[in-house]
């Protein structure tokens, strides 16, 4: 406390603390401190790592900036040309591949091949429908049989399913990645979620959750108002189900739905809802907009709500156990160090 009152008399800027904590290029950050302005009126400049960033707001007490490309380091600082603050530490993503399309979460496996779409528009066939990226991110084609990819989820034996929406299918690919046909008929089938029992839970954005069993016998497990893209879909430990589905309106739902399909409204006030994740906390992670801002909101096991990283076109990510997390927008993908701590993957099926 003492530095900052010295520091604030000396007009040396300082930061208090910055919100969110995280960001990927592009995302917006608020700074709280002093000392950000001059007798000259002169704009300060926020550097993340050695990059400058685009300020948005500047005032005595408070900047708002945009995390440029290119930005490293993890820390920010603001310096108003007579000096500079102190680096304050900030998660920023680091973008490890391009070029793509998801439209839903990535999966990641045991070895931290991390997988991901390219989905293209609607009934289009593309030239890759599904990359694989190792765990030093290196970008391979993994499939290019599939028409509009959506959903992803990793069973117990390491087998990815994929839902393509243009026909309603589910395909079942092995780690060598043979492709199969698993299932059809799901409507428009765009979210998949594993129980821990093995059965799969498919998303229909029609407005139908539906159950297929390790034996592949279908059941209406429950029904939801349309979404106008996808249903996405997560698990928390306890057997129920949580549901995102974004609709026309900017104040949509969360919803949890009981082991016996009763559905209920766990939140509601956010602007299309998209990927979801547990963390170890149980704190359940959403890529959607929160008061007019675009990134990852948390939302507690109370359902309070808070936007913990920032960035644009936020459409899924992925928490790993060690810390680590995957961010997917439209078309890139990014990795991150957080401290946020993600489920543990499940084992192998018993025998």
């Amino acid at each position: 406390m003492k530095f900052g009152d010295t520091a604030a008399k000396n007009g040396i800027p300082r930061i208090e603390r910055i919100a969110p904590a995280a960001a990927i290029p592009g995302g917006e950050i608020s700074i709280v401190g002093s000392g950000f302005s001059t007798r000259s009126h002169a704009r300060p400049l926020v550097r993340f790592g050695e990059a400058e960033g685009a300020l948005l707001l500047a005032a005595e007490t408070r900047l708002i900036a945009r995390v440029p490309e290119g930005a490293s380091g993890g820390t920010v600082r603001v310096s108003t040309g007579a000096a500079e603050s102190r680096p304050h530490p900030i998660a920023i993503g680091v973008q490890v591949a391009d070029n793509l399309h998801p439209v839903a979460n990535p999966a990641v496996d045991a070895e931290g091949n991390i997988y991901v779409t390219f989905s293209g528009p609607r009934g289009q066939r593309v030239p890759v429908s599904l990359y694989k990226i190792t765990a030093n991110y290196s970008v391979k084609p993994f499939l290019t049989s599939l028409t509009n990819p959506t959903g992803l989820a990793l069973d117990r034996a390491g087998n990815l399913f994929v839902t393509c929406r243009h026909d309603g299918t589910v395909h079942r690919i092995t780690p060598e990645g043979r492709a199969e046909q698993w299932i059809e008929g799901m409507g428009i089938a765009t979210g998949l979620a594993f129980d821990h029992a093995g059965n799969l839970f498919v998303g229909d954005r029609s407005g139908t959750i539906f159950k297929i069993s390790p034996q592949r016998e279908i059941f209406v497990f429950a029904t939801l108002e349309p979404s106008i893209s996808a249903y996405h879909l997560a698990f928390h430990p306890s057997g129920e189900l949580y549901v995102a589905g974004p609709t026309t309106s900017s104040f949509d739902r969360i919803y949890r739905i009981t082991q016996g399909g009763e559905v209920h409204t766990f939140y509601r006030g956010l602007g299309r809802p998209q990927g979801l994740a547990f963390d170890r906390d149980l704190n359940l992670y959403v890529a959607a907009s929160h008061g007019g801002r675009r990134g990852i909101v948390r939302l507690t096991p109370q359902a309070e709500a808070e936007l913990v990283l920032s960035g644009p076109g936020v459409v899924g990510l992925a928490l790993q156990p060690g810390g680590r997390a995957i961010i997917a927008t439209t078309g890139e993908l990014y990795t991150l160090d957080w401290d946020v701590f993600g489920l543990p993957l499940p084992g192998p099926a018993q025998t």
